[in-house]
């Protein structure tokens, strides 16, 4: 088998795993993910503002 043999049957491989996955979160799943997203949106509202902070000290 040559190495792109190998590599398509791998892709394949791969694909097929990933076909198999079950795309329905359960409840904690998706609270973990409204935390990781307030937690992001958190970060982004922080970062805003000290960079207006940062602006306004240097005019």
């Amino acid at each position: 088998m040559t190495f792109n043999n190998l590599l398509v049957a791998a892709g394949l491989a791969s694909m097929l795993m990933l076909a198999g996955c079950d795309t329905n979160d359960g409840p904690a799943e998706e609270a973990g993910e409204n935390v990781d997203n307030a937690i992001d949106k958190s970060g982004e509202k922080i970062e805003n503002a000290g960079d207006k902070i940062q602006d306004e000290v240097n005019q």
